[in-house]
């Protein structure tokens, strides 16, 4: 068999219905639409009405509001950079900064820096450079004879 020779099996693709195309095809004239009325007309979606009855999206309560100061931290766990360590991907001897994880695969993209948290264990010293850190994260760091330096903060604040 070659590849021009290849087709589907005898009912694999269905071909779709051309409607409006004649009274001989059977959806011809109205083309499944009925007749008359709002819904027969083209460019009427009548999206979330319920026939007059309250529509479900006025129902339900209005419910909390997007912060615009929040911050949008890029996350890393401690298990992963011991992986990426083990790995070959990072380096303990130089600082880790945002540039160095994304340069590893382990962060994609950070609007305002990278945080880093204490999921999984840390075996090796590492010096990081991040925007934010957990207080276990920091605890965890320092117990493995590493240190965490908060960029940007206040050092009463460094464990955020």
């Amino acid at each position: 068999m070659k590849l021009n020779e290849l087709k589907d099996n005898p009912g694999a693709r269905k071909e779709r219905m051309r409607v409006g195309r004649g009274i001989g095809s059977g959806k011809g004239k109205t083309g499944g639409r009925g007749v008359k009325g709002q819904k027969s007309r083209t460019g009427v979606s009548i999206k979330g009405f319920e026939g007059g009855q309250m529509p479900l999206h006025r129902r339900l309560p209005k419910r909390g509001f997007r912060n615009i100061f929040a911050k949008d931290y890029a996350v890393v766990n401690l298990g992963k950079i011991q992986a990426a360590i083990e790995a070959g991907r990072l380096e303990t001897g130089a600082p880790v900064t945002v540039d160095v994880l994304r340069a590893a695969g382990l962060v994609k993209a950070s609007r305002d820096g990278v945080r880093l948290l204490a999921k999984g264990t840390l075996t090796a010293a590492v010096t990081f450079e991040v925007a934010g850190a957990s207080a276990a994260a920091v605890e965890a760091v320092e117990k493995a004879g590493g240190k965490v330096v908060v960029i940007g903060a206040e050092p009463a604040a460094a464990a955020e």
